[in-house]
C-alpha cells in the first residue's frame, strides 16, 4: 500500500524503516485515522517522523505525493466560489468606527454567528457589515478590515482571524516557524547566565570543568565540581490581550507556560494590556475590571533590576497611541500610550519587546503604531533565532 510513498519518504532524507510502515499499515486497518485525510496526514507524521526537524521534509513529500487528492471542503462549495471569485470587487474604503464595533465580540459569539450566516446567505456579498463575503467589516470572509474574525477562502492578508476556516496546513516547524511551549523553555534556559555562584560547598557537578580538566590529564578521568548557582533573574511580563492578539492565542499560551513553569527565575510578574500599555493594566488576560492595577504602581514598586519583556503586534488605531484620552477595557486614560511605553523604557534598562506578527503592508493605520513602536523598542519575531537574539539582548545594558 502506498509503496511508491514510502519510496518518496527515503528519497527526501527521511529514514523510514519497514517496522514504522508496518506500524502505519496496522494503524489504518485499525481506523486510527479517523476516516479523514487530514487524520492520515497527522497519523503518518506521527508513526513515520521521528523528530520535529524533519516536519518540513515530510511535509514536502506528503504534498508532493498526494498534490492531485481532491479534498472535500465542510464549507458549501459555491461559497467558496463567491470568495474566492467575487464578480464584484469591493474598493478600499475603510470604516474605522464601523470596523471597530466588532472587537468586543467573543469568538463564541462570532463562530455562533458564523453558522447561523450559513443557513441564512443564498447569494454573494461583498463589502458589508453582516454577511459572509469580501471586503468590508464583516467578521466572516476574506480581504477585509475587521479587527478580528473567521476568515473563509482568499489569501492571509491583515493575520487578524482567530480562524480560518476550510483550511488545512500541512507544514510545521522550521527556524522560521514560531515556537511551541518546549521551544520556548529551551531559549529561555539563556537566562540562566544571570544567576550567581553561592559561597556554598562546590556540590554541583561541572561538565565543561570536567571535560576540560579531563583533556589537561591525557584522557583520565578527572571529576570537577562548582559551587551551586543561586536564581537572581527577575522578569516581568507584559503581553498584550484581546483584540488582533486572539490571531497568536495559541503561541502567546505557549509563551506564558513556558515563562511561568521555569525554575531560572527568582521572581516572576505578569501583567496583561489591551493594545498599549497605559495607567491601569491587569493581572488576568481576560481583562476584567477586578484585576485592574495601576501602572504607576508597578513603576514605583518592582525595582529596576527586573528584565522586561512586552509580547505584542504593536498595531492599533493611531490615536491610542499617539493621544490620550483613551477607554480600554473599563479603563479610561488622559496619557498617550507611547508615553507609559517610554516610562517604561526609562526605568528598566534591560526591556526587549517581541513580536508575533509581521509588519504589517496592508494599511497605513497598524503599520504607522508598528513603525513608532519598532523605533523606539529592540524588537523580535517570535521565531527560534529570533528569541535566541533577544534574550541576548536582554542580557546586556541598553
Amino acid at each position: 500500500m502506498f509503496t511508491s510513498f514510502f519510496y518518496l519518504l527515503r528519497a527526501k532524507g527521511l529514514k523510514v524503516s519497514m517496522n514504522e510502515w508496518m506500524s502505519l499499515t496496522e494503524a489504518l486497518d485499525k481506523g486510527l485515522h479517523g476516516a479523514s485525510f487530514t487524520g492520515f496526514y497527522y497519523l503518518c507524521r506521527a508513526v513515520l517522523v521521528k523528530s520535529e526537524a524533519d516536519f518540513d521534509k515530510f511535509d514536502h513529500a506528503f504534498l508532493e505525493f498526494f498534490k492531485d487528492m481532491q479534498f472535500s471542503d465542510e464549507l458549501p462549495q459555491e461559497l467558496l466560489d463567491w470568495l474566492n471569485n467575487p464578480q464584484e470587487k469591493p474598493g478600499d474604503a475603510f470604516d474605522m468606527e464601523r470596523a471597530m464595533q466588532n472587537e468586543w465580540l467573543s469568538q463564541e459569539e462570532i463562530q455562533k454567528m458564523f453558522l447561523e450566516r450559513l443557513e441564512e446567505q443564498k447569494e454573494e456579498h461583498n463589502g458589508g457589515s453582516y454577511w459572509v463575503g469580501t471586503g468590508g467589516v464583516s467578521v466572516f470572509g476574506n480581504s477585509g478590515f475587521s479587527p478580528r474574525g473567521i476568515r473563509v477562502g482568499g489569501k492571509g492578508g491583515q493575520r487578524r482571524a482567530f480562524q480560518v476556516a476550510g483550511e488545512r496546513k500541512f507544514r510545521d516547524f522550521r527556524h522560521d516557524n514560531t515556537l511551541d511551549t518546549r521551544q520556548f523553555q529551551m531559549a529561555f534556559r539563556q537566562l540562566r547566565q544571570f544567576s550567581t555562584r553561592t559561597d556554598e560547598a562546590k556540590t554541583e557537578f561541572d561538565i565543561d570543568g570536567t571535560i576540560r580538566e579531563t583533556c589537561d590529564n591525557a584522557g583520565n578521568l578527572k571529576v570537577v565540581y562548582d559551587k551551586p548557582r543561586k536564581n537572581t533573574v527577575k522578569v516581568m511580563l507584559l503581553m498584550d490581550s484581546g483584540g488582533s492578539m486572539d490571531y497568536y492565542s495559541r503561541m502567546c499560551s505557549a509563551l506564558f507556560q513556558a515563562v511561568s513553569k521555569s525554575n531560572h527565575f527568582k521572581d516572576l510578574q505578569v501583567f496583561y494590556f489591551h493594545n498599549c500599555i497605559y495607567a491601569k493594566v491587569y493581572k488576568d488576560p481576560r481583562m476584567y475590571p477586578n484585576s485592574l492595577i495601576n501602572t504607576d504602581w508597578i513603576l514605583h514598586n518592582i525595582s529596576s533590576e527586573y528584565k522586561v519583556i512586552i509580547v505584542g503586534d504593536a498595531q492599533m488605531e493611531p490615536s491610542e497611541l499617539l493621544n490620550g484620552s483613551y477607554y480600554s477595557y473599563g479603563a479610561r486614560d488622559e496619557t498617550p500610550g507611547i508615553e507609559w511605553l517610554q516610562r517604561f523604557k526609562e526605568k528598566y534598562p534591560h526591556i526587549i519587546w517581541l513580536n508575533p506578527s509581521e509588519r504589517p503592508t496592508w494599511s497605513k493605520w497598524w503599520s504607522k503604531t508598528y513603525d513608532i513602536i519598532a523605533q523606539d523598542f529592540d524588537m523580535y519575531k517570535l521565531t527560534i533565532e529570533d528569541l535566541d537574539r533577544a534574550l541576548k539582548k536582554l542580557m546586556v545594558n541598553r
